[in-house]
């Protein structure tokens, strides 16, 4: 599950400075792809979802959710762990598709905080 009190507080983006010595053109790079490719992969995966291919949505859940790890989102990283642990064990794939809506909305809010953490680090120089 999501944790909505985390949509509304600054990213933490430890895990980027440490991987980029505190590189803000290097953290900044690593947003924009993130923006770029994971509409791709959520995208993915919600037709797989859609199509109740859940061997599908299974890889695709697992594709992605490490990204969210590096934005310092562990919660919906846990969130894409239990779909996918649902997904490859077949259980409560009744919840699939409410998962996956609470992920729709929620990429919404992380692409709002990415645009924010990028005009912070734009800021910063």
């Amino acid at each position: 599950m999501i944790d909505q009190q985390k949509n509304t507080v600054p990213l933490d983006l430890s895990y980027l400075k440490d991987m980029s010595g505190d590189s803000a053109e290097f953290m900044i790079e690593m947003i924009d792809m993130f923006k770029l490719q994971t509409p791709l992969y959520v995208a993915d995966l919600e037709q797989a979802v859609n199509a109740s291919d859940w061997e599908k949505a299974a890889g695709f859940a697992h594709k992605i959710k490490p990204t969210f790890s590096y934005v310092g989102r562990e919660d919906a990283r846990e969130h894409l762990q239990e779909m996918e642990n649902n997904l490859r064990n077949g259980s409560n794939t009744g919840q699939i598709p409410e998962a996956m809506k609470e992920l729709l909305a929620f990429i919404q809010v992380l692409y709002r905080q990415l645009d924010e953490a990028r005009a912070d680090l734009e800021a910063r120089g």
